[in-house]
Formats: C-alpha cells, structure tokens, sequence
C-alpha cells in the first residue's frame, strides 16, 4: 500500500519542494510555530517563433567580481578621439561599435556586499524595500520571453570565491539563478539530447510534480486566513518563487520534443576558469547563433586564478595592491587576459551573419562590475563599456558622478531594455533614459 502524503503541517524544520532538479523551500511562518510543506510543479507557453523581417534582439551581461584598476580601464579624454587606455587596447578594432561609460553607478556602498547590484541596481539587503525587489536587467528581459526559445535565458560563472557562489543574476522573486561553472555542462545543456527513455521519464516526472503542486498550492492559499501580516508577506515572496517554478517546468516540458540543434563542435574539456574563459565565450555565441537563448549573463571571478597567469599570488589580494607596482602589474595584467577574451567574442558576434546585418548588430554586449574600485572597496564609478545593439557607439562617455546632469547606471538599463524590446520606463533605482545614447 503506498505511503500516505505527508500533511501540509509539518513539525520538521526543513522540507523542500522538488521540481525537475529545482529545490524551493517554503519561509518559516511565525504564526503557525513551525514551517508549512508542499511537494511541487510547473506551468508555461509553448515554444515558437514570431514571424517578421526584423531580426530578434541578443543581450549579453558579463561582470567582473572585482572590478578593474581605474588608471588601466577609463580614457583620459571624452568623444571619438579618446585615447584606449591599458586594459580596454585590445578592444582597438570594436571601437566603432562600442562606448566606453565614466560617472555611472547605482549610488550605493558596501565593497564586496555591493557587487550583487550590479545588474540590478539594487543591494539584496535593500531589495524589500524597491518594488520590483532587486530583480537583475537579463531576467527583466527574460521575463517577455515566454516559449520563444528553449532557455529564456542562461547564467553562467562560478560556484566559488569570496561571496561563495555568482551572484550575477537575480529573479523577481529574489531568488539567485545559479550558474552554469564549465564548458562541458553548458555544451551539455545547449546541445545533448536526452535518450527517448530519459525523456519519457523526465516527462512523467514533469506531470507528477505538476499535479501534485496544483494540490498543494490550493491548500497552502488557504492558509491565509491563520496568518499574521508579516506571514502573508512571506507566503506571497513564496508564491512568487512557485510562480518561477512553474514557468521553468512547464517551459521544459513544452520543449522536450523539440530537437537540439547541432553545434558541429565536439563536446568540450573542462581545463579551468582561465583556460575555459574563450571556450565559454564561443558556446554563448553558439547559443545566440542557434537562438536557443537571446540572453546570457557571465560573471567572472571566483575560479579566475592568479597561478594560471604564473603570479604567485591570488586575483582577490592583487585587487587589494595597497599602490604597489607589481602588485598592480600582476592585477593589470589578468585584465587586459578578461578585455582581450571579450574582444575575441565580439569578433566573433560580428562574424557571424544575423539577417541582413551580424550578430553583434542585434546584440547588446555589456561589460563591467559592481566594484568601482576593489583596492578601496568603493562602488561608485563603475567600469561599464557597451557594444553592438544598434546603438550609436565610437564614444567615451563622461558622465558628472554627482548633482545636474548624475546619470544612474540604471538609466542605461532602461536604454537597453527599450532597445530589446521591453516596455519599461523605469527600472531599479533608473531616472530615465541614459542621455546621450541613441
């Protein structure tokens, strides 16, 4: 005789709900004096393509966890005829199709624990606080994706470092999309198909879960009526995360019949972050190529190491090089390695043809961090360059750090948002539009 399933009070302090690989757990509700239980699910849209002339928008986010020696990454001069400074010299033959960015921040403190606003513009500490929590600029975008493509978007850094995981991207919900950390899980992901009986079974799966969150969800909603304020507030974040949940399996399921494309590229090796780094770069392009995603985040730090440069040392202490020469030797010249393996993907982008324009024409590649300054542990200031996208680039950008004419770096999401597609006139802590970006 099957087991009965378990009730919906429960005196365990730790219950999960299980999803298709997904885990979300339920908050700690005070006045119920202990926590409520649910088992799991999903929803979605069918996948499919919208017919047109136009070519689909591409957004790219990569983030530096420690951000870039000031002298090394911003021009001395404004407009055209800027001067590359050291770190951004591989970037020489882009320069027309990208803007260098000065005087853009999001206005807030606290060193490291600021670095997760960086596409968001918004600390996670602070998130209660903005309405849309601190929601990150690639999942504002993924949230009009629907069924479009086969992932609405794809995350992808390190699992390790100093904040112990990325923490690039950032759901509605408040929930951390967690990574993809090697080549050879994203080539697996983008590009393996699942055997005809681990399909049929990931599609039992999927049903299973599905019913049984429907179940569930009905009596958790009842809940309300026995619930202080405070626990009303915390259900609702829950709903909110189920709400995720569900798209992400029902987006699954509505897919899983639907072939891989072919990358014509045999199954990378993992070798490490360095190494890995222009292998990464050309599987987000094979992923925009194959529109099996229009947006991709990367984060690089954590697994980005000093050894493989021969530096006897760690990428974390050089960025704190208290104005030592080799110091900033060291630190400088792991960031001209990161701008030059950037460079190399934008050549790729604008290889690759896209309609009647490339690939970079219709994609928006932004490049920066959260750390202005990781010597100081300052945020202000970020080092922030965008290309392609169709925007009118060629430019270093200044902008006044503070009082007439203060741009938020937020104001550049909205531009990019805009540009994608998105109907938003604001988002985080944004004024407007970045003035001057057409």
């Amino acid at each position: 005789m099957p087991a009965s399933p378990p009730p919906i009070f429960s005196s365990t302090r730790r219950h999960f709900l299980r999803a298709a690989g997904i885990s979300l757990a339920l908050p700690l509700l005070e006045s119920l004096g202990g926590r409520v239980f649910a088992q799991d699910s999903a929803v979605g849209t069918l996948p499919g393509k919208v017919a047109g002339a136009t070519r689909p928008k591409r957004m790219v986010c990569v983030g530096n966890l420690l951000g870039f020696h000031p002298p090394a990454f911003f021009p001395t001069s404004t407009g055209p005829t800027y001067a590359l400074p050291t770190d951004l010299e591989f970037l020489q033959p882009h320069r027309q199709h990208l803007s260098v960015f000065s005087g853009l921040d999001h206005g807030v403190k606290g060193g490291h624990f600021a670095v997760s606003a960086f596409l968001s513009g918004v600390r996670t500490a602070d998130a209660k606080s903005m309405p849309e929590g601190n929601l990150t600029l690639d999942q504002r975008a993924a949230e009009t994706m629907g069924g479009a493509t086969r992932f609405p978007s794809l995350a992808l850094g390190s699992e390790s470092g100093i904040h112990g995981g990325c923490l690039l991207s950032w759901t509605r919900s408040g929930t951390r999309v967690p990574p993809i950390s090697t080549p050879r899980e994203l080539f697996r992901k983008l590009f393996v198909a699942e055997g005809a009986t681990r399909l049929a079974a990931s599609l039992d799966r999927l049903e299973l879960k599905g019913s049984i969150l429907d179940a569930v969800h009905g009596d958790a909603q009842s809940l309300g009526r026995q619930l202080g304020q405070r626990d009303k507030e915390k259900l609702d974040e829950y709903f909110h995360s189920v709400r995720d949940v569900e798209k992400q399996i029902e987006l699954r399921r509505q897919w899983a019949h639907v072939p891989k494309p072919d990358p014509k590229m045999k199954e990378p090796e993992n070798k490490g972050f360095v190494s890995d780094l222009p292998v990464m770069y050309d599987l987000i392009a094979l992923a925009l190529q194959t529109d099996s995603t229009r947006i991709a985040t990367f984060e690089i730090g954590g697994d980005f190491e000093a050894n493989a440069f021969g530096l006897n040392g760690g990428y974390h202490a050089f960025s704190h090089h208290g104005q030592r020469p080799e110091a900033i030797a060291a630190l400088i010249k792991m960031e001209r390695y990161q701008v030059e393996q950037f460079a190399r993907f934008l050549t790729k982008l604008g290889s690759l043809q896209d309609g009647p324009g490339t690939l970079l024409d219709h994609s928006m590649v932004l490049f920066g961090s959260g750390m202005g300054n990781a010597n100081s542990h300052t945020n202000g200031n970020l080092p922030i360059l965008l290309a392609g996208g169709g925007f009118n680039h060629g430019e270093h950008r200044a902008y006044p750090a503070q009082g007439l004419g203060r741009q938020p770096l937020c104001n550049l999401y909205v531009s990019m948002l805009q540009r994608f597609g998105v109907e938003a006139e604001k988002f985080g802590t944004s004024t407007g539009t970045l003035t001057g970006l057409t």
